[in-house]
C-alpha cells in the first residue's frame, strides 16, 4: 500500500507542474485537490483488507459477464463481416461460412485454453448424413458453443441446434443465432431440418433442467416431453446421446432461493435466476454409439431408452457428487477412458421388450429395455463406472441421475403443448 501511495503522490506531483491550457488548469487543479482529499480521508488498508475480501465473490459474478462479452464480440464480427463484403445475405452463403469458421476458431480456442475442453467419440459423428444429438443441459450451454467448433473444424459440418424461444428475444442475438442455425424449432421443422441431411442437437431438458437440476447428481429433468421423440421416429435418423463432464461445475445457480425462481420460471418460463461461476474445470464432451429405432416404437419407448444412455454417461464418466475443486484438478490428471458399458436390460412384467440398436464402424450392440414405460422409468440405477483410475468407488442410488421421478414432479407445471417441446 506504501508503494501505491507513493506512486499516487508521484503522479499527482506531475500533474500539478505540468504546464497546461488556462481553461484547463482550474479543472486539473480541482482533480488533484478531490484526490488528495480522499488519500487524507480515506482509510486505504480497509479499503485493501475489503478488496481482499470480495475478491473471489467479485470475480464468480464477473466472469459470466465475459461469456457475455465473447458472444457480443461474435455478434459484432458478424456486423463487420457483412459490411465490409457489401453483399446481400440471400447471395452470400460463402462468406457466412468464413464468418462461422471464424467464430468456430475464436470458440475452439477458447475451450482450449480456459476448460481444456475434449471431445470423446467424435468417430461416432458420420461424416456425412442426418444425426440427432440428445444431451444433458448444463447451467450454461457453453459445451454445445465447443462441441459446434469441434464438428464445424474437425468434421466440417455445421451442427444444427434447438434453442428456447427467450434466447431470440435477446437484442442482438438474431443474427448470431440465424449464422450458426440455432433454431426455436417445432417437431415438423426438425423433421424437415434432418431429412435435409443436417445435424442437429437437443437437450429435452431445456431452462429447467439448466437452472434447477442438481449439481449433486447432475439431476435429468426431462419430464413428459416426447418432443424430440417424435423427431426420431418422423425423421427416421440415429440418435447419438451425449453428455459433458462437469458441464454443471462450470457455471452454477445459487442454492438459496431456488424454490422461489422455480415457481417463477414455472409460471412464467422466464429463466430469471441468478448464474455464478465460470470456473476453469475439465470439460469433456462424450458422445455415445449411434441408436437407431424401428418406425413403429412408440415416443415414450424412444424417450426412455435415449434417457437410459445418457444418464448411461453420466454414470460412467461423472464422478458423484458433483465438485468445483474436482473439476478444476482434473485439468492436471492424465485420463484414460473406459470402454462404452452397456445399459441394463430390464424385462417388464409382461415379457416384452423393445430394441435399439446402436452401431458403430467396429460393432453393434442390441439395448433392451421394458416396453412399459412405467418399467423403464423404475430402472436400478447402475453403479458408477471407472472412468479414469482404480480409485473410483460406486456410490448410492440416491446419487444416481434417475433417482428422481422427474415425471411425477410436484413443481413442474406441464400441458399438452409443453409435453411436445423439444
Amino acid at each position: 500500500m506504501a508503494h501505491f501511495l507513493q506512486l499516487v503522490n508521484t503522479v499527482l506531483s506531475l500533474l500539478s507542474n505540468m504546464a497546461w491550457p488556462e481553461f484547463l488548469q482550474p479543472h486539473v487543479d480541482n482533480f488533484v485537490q478531490w484526490v488528495n482529499s480522499c488519500l487524507e480521508y480515506w482509510d486505504l488498508e480497509y479499503l485493501e483488507y475489503l478488496l481482499w475480501l470480495f475478491l473471489p465473490i467479485f470475480i464468480a459474478f464477473v466472469l459470466p459477464i465475459f461469456i457475455l462479452f465473447f458472444i457480443y464480440g461474435s455478434v459484432i464480427f458478424l456486423h463487420v463481416y457483412g459490411l465490409r463484403n457489401r453483399i446481400r445475405e440471400a447471395y452470400a452463403s460463402s462468406y457466412w461460412d468464413g464468418a462461422r469458421t471464424s467464430i468456430a476458431s475464436f470458440w475452439d480456442g477458447v475451450g482450449y485454453l480456459w476448460h481444456g475442453y475434449e471431445v470423446n467419440g467424435l468417430d461416432n459423428v458420420p461424416d456425412e448424413g442426418p444425426a440427432l444429438f440428445v444431451g444433458y443441459h448444463g447451467t450454461l450451454p457453453i459445451d454445445i458453443y465447443y462441441l459446434l467448433s469441434k464438428c464445424l473444424l474437425y468434421k466440417n459440418r455445421p451442427l444444427h441446434v434447438v434453442g428456447d424461444k427467450f434466447v431470440f428475444k435477446i437484442p442482438g442475438w438474431g443474427k448470431l443465432c440465424k449464422v450458426f442455425c440455432v433454431t426455436p424449432g417445432t417437431v415438423d421443422d426438425c423433421i424437415a431440418n434432418l431429412r435435409e441431411g443436417n445435424l442437429l442437437i437437443i437437450a429435452p431438458g431445456g431452462v429447467r433442467e439448466a437452472l434447477f437440476s442438481n449439481p449433486v447428481n447432475y439431476q435429468i429433468m426431462w419430464g413428459h416431453r416426447l418432443g424430440f421423440a417424435k423427431v426420431v421416429l418422423g425423421a427416421n435418423v440415429p440418435v447419438i446421446p451425449m453428455f459433458t463432464e462437469n458441464s454443471r461445475d462450470s457455471f452454477r445457480t445459487p442454492r438459496w432461493g431456488r424454490k422461489c425462481f422455480r415457481g417463477l420460471y414455472e409460471k412464467t418460463r422466464m429463466p430469471i435466476c441468478p448464474i455464478y461461476g465460470g470456473f476453469p474445470v475439465k470439460m469433456v464432451t462424450h458422445l455415445g454409439k449411434p441408436l437407431t429405432f424401428d418406425v413403429d416404437s412408440s415416443p415414450e419407448d424412444v424417450k426412455h431408452i435415449v434417457k437410459n444412455h445418457v444418464a448411461d454417461l453420466i454414470r460412467q464418466h461423472q464422478i458423484l457428487p458433483g465438485s468445483i475443486w474436482r473439476g478444476m484438478w482434473q485439468r492436471f490428471r492424465p485420463r484414460k477412458y473406459a470402454t462404452d458399458v452397456p445399459l441394463l436390460e430390464v424385462q417388464g412384467e409382461n415379457g416384452k421388450s423393445t430394441t435399439a440398436n446402436t452401431a458403430s464402424a467396429t460393432e453393434t450392440e442390441t439395448v433392451e429395455l421394458a416396453k412399459s414405460s412405467h418399467e423403464l422409468g423404475r430402472a436400478i440405477p447402475r453403479r458408477r463406472q471407472a472412468s479414469f483410475d482404480d480409485t473410483a468407488t460406486s456410490h448410492t442410488p440416491e446419487l444416481d441421475p434417475l433417482s428422481f421421478d422427474d415425471e411425477h414432479d410436484p413443481e413442474s407445471r406441464e400441458d399438452e403443448k409443453s409435453i411436445d417441446s423439444l
